[in-house]
């Protein structure tokens, strides 16, 4: 929270009304307008969690009469035209009376584009939750059996051993049997644990839910465990987005805000628990019929989720509360289903490689293969696998947000409006764009800034080091306040008003990125010792590798120089990877054994990490003779 929000509450109070969404708020004096917008439930971004160094809540307020005055931040990342036409950013401005607020296009959070479904695999349909029918004789005077030991007879008649029952269904279980007249159904969770005694009609079904829980999105998967399909997908943004887009603004919001875990917890389950219900009402069943959920993420959501401390994952050693797998019942998280429903977290690897990560080796089954793999999942910390059945090593690598818009004075996440292909055509420079949706452009999101770096270089447009070559005549190339730019989008096309722009401050963010993976990529194969002509598949999982141009990763350098056949964009394979362990037994075990047999690189300690960056760094690599495919195509056009 602002430092001058905790000066509050001795003000009085003011009316705080956000347009274009028309909702209205009374909030204490001294709140921001971050604070206020986020209890009213109104999404702005806020790429840096509040603390006034991204410049991406902007707002228009045409009378500050009810604000503070710009502050030093402001003043800092604004232009005085800006400021004048009554831009400010929402997490400096403090409410010090009645205001109206615009929150324009660029500011938005509104629900982008998540990828639902993941390659999968076959596997053998075996859930951990299973129901048994059973017939009881009815106690008389010859036979008083209690009523527990009498059900674990007719278990153990069908081959089942040692079980146990929670406190609170032993005393409901005598009223279950006589009322279903010693007819019951019993739903068993992993043939050691009676989790439910019902009326034996056996006609309500016995359903699961799978869970991704991703920094930025939240994917649901309701599914039928007696037949494995999936009759419900639900997907929605994760609610924590408005503390911070990135990890670290989180960790440190649970770490040093007093409630913060609480809150980002809470938030994080209302959302799945609205999940739930949507995918119920849409599929016709009953929440109390789910009686087992699964779930995946990364450490820190993993953490978050849980209620565990996530503070220690951001400092050194990034050392995570727990790696195995964790069983909690879900009324003891307030997860909304049948309350002693078992609610699985599948294990870590380490503290920036999580149960996501698990779930996408799990899902493309590389641990499996004999044939060499990389597998990366990109995001704000992207997970790099190489490896096959013999051995698998892992990393980390830090890639910040670039990749998903933030840090770009045009950046955006995949939502309507956003750049996400370009092309540039090598002799007039001519920009050719598709937004998402087709509609008017609002910024560039990640396969488009990829995109945009990649054609940049191929036109000759930059050189090897990201820097434009100002000799170069074309309008879209221009200088501001120091800053070279070149515009992807004239301010006439666009839906804000503004030229869309990629300067080469973007590029350094963008290479930063492709620099930490592409390092990462490189410490693993020689750990593994292998070569490009090594590697027989490359899987990209996520929902930016679903959207990115693979030849423009390859272009620039963010991967290996290999044949685009053996490129695979595999989706969401994190929520597959859940689904596998929610519908068989043998996956979360074998969820298990990966967590532990995976073996785990910290780039920061490894010696070669540094060299291998500062290699990454160039256009598409330093050493220019591992990609002759680029090489190839930079020495056919203009420029070059």
């Amino acid at each position: 929270m602002h430092t001058l929000a905790m000066m509050g509450n001795s003000f009085g109070k003011a009316t705080v009304c956000f347009e274009p969404q028309g909702k209205k708020i009374e909030v204490e004096h001294g709140l921001t307008l971050l604070d206020a917008a986020r209890i009213a439930g109104v999404g702005i971004r806020s790429d840096c969690g509040g603390r006034g160094i991204c410049g991406k809540c902007l707002v228009v307020v045409k009378d500050q009469k009810g604000l503070s005055p710009p502050s030093d931040n402001e003043v800092r990342l604004l232009s005085s035209a800006r400021l004048k036409a009554g831009y400010r950013l929402a997490c400096q401005s403090v409410v010090e009376g009645d205001v109206t607020v615009f929150i324009p296009p660029e500011s938005r959070l509104e629900a982008r584009r998540i990828l639902a479904e993941g390659l999968s695999r076959w596997f053998e349909l075996d859930p951990a939750v299973r129901s048994v029918r059973v017939v009881l004789a009815k106690p008389s005077l010859l036979d008083t059996t209690p009523d527990f030991e009498r059900l674990f007879n007719a278990l153990k008649e069908r081959g089942l051993g040692e079980i146990k029952i929670e406190h609170e269904l032993m005393q409901r279980l005598p009223t279950i049997l006589r009322e279903a007249n010693w007819n019951v159904e019993v739903i068993l969770w992993m043939d050691e644990e009676v989790i439910a005694v019902e009326r034996g009609s056996g006609e309500r079904g016995v359903y699961g839910a799978a869970v991704d829980i991703g920094t930025s999105k939240l994917v649901l998967h309701l599914v039928d465990l007696r037949s494995g399909e999936t009759l419900s997908v639900k997907m929605a943004e994760n609610p924590q987005l408005v503390y911070g887009e990135d990890i670290i603004s989180r960790i440190n919001y649970a770490a040093f805000e007093e409630g913060g875990l609480a809150r980002l917890q809470r938030l994080v389950i209302e959302a799945i628990n609205s999940l739930i219900e949507d995918a119920c009402r849409e599929a016709g069943i009953e929440r109390d019929r789910i009686y087992e959920v699964t779930v995946v993420g990364n450490t820190a959501m993993h953490h978050i989720f849980l209620g565990y401390s996530p503070k220690q994952l951001a400092v050194a050693p990034y050392v995570a509360v727990v790696r195995r797998s964790v069983s909690v019942k879900a009324r003891q998280l307030g997860i909304k289903v049948y309350e002693l429903a078992n609610v699985f977290v599948l294990p870590n690897i380490a503290g920036f490689v999580g149960a996501d990560a698990v779930a996408d080796v799990l899902a493309t089954g590389i641990y499996e293969s004999d044939n060499m793999s990389i597998l990366i999942d990109v995001g704000t910390n992207s997970e790099v696998f190489v490896g096959n059945r013999e051995d698998i090593v892992s990393c980390s690598t830090p890639a910040g947000p670039a990749f998903e818009g933030m840090h770009l004075e045009h950046g955006m996440k995949a939502v309507t409006g956003a750049i996400e292909k370009i092309k540039i055509d090598p002799e007039d420079f001519e920009v050719e764009y598709e937004t998402i949706d087709g509609a008017k452009p609002v910024g560039i999101c990640g396969s488009g800034i990829v995109d945009a770096v990649a054609e940049l270089f191929r036109c000759g447009l930059i050189d090897e080091r990201g820097h434009f070559k100002k000799s170069l005549n074309t309008k879209r190339l221009r200088r501001e306040n120091d800053a070279v730019k070149f515009v992807m989008a004239w301010r006439d096309e666009t839906a804000t008003g503004r030229d869309i722009t990629v300067s080469e401050r973007d590029i350094q963010e963008v290479l930063l990125a492709k620099a930490a993976i592409r390092a990462g990529i490189a410490v693993l194969m020689k750990e593994r010792r292998v070569k490009e002509e090594d590697i027989a598949h490359l899987y990209i999982a996520g929902s930016f590798g679903k959207y990115l141009n693979p030849e423009s990763a390859l272009f620039i350098g963010l991967i290996p120089d290999i044949p685009l056949d053996k490129i695979s964009f595999v989706g969401n394979t994190a929520i597959a990877g859940a689904k596998m362990c929610l519908l068989s037994r043998n996956m979360r075990k074998i969820a298990g054994e990966l967590s532990n047999r995976i073996r785990y690189i910290e780039l920061t300690a490894h010696p070669d990490f540094q060299k291998e960056f500062m290699n990454a760094l160039f256009l598409p690599h330093r050493n220019l003779s591992t990609y002759p495919t680029v090489m190839k195509h930079i020495s056919k056009n203009k420029g070059t």
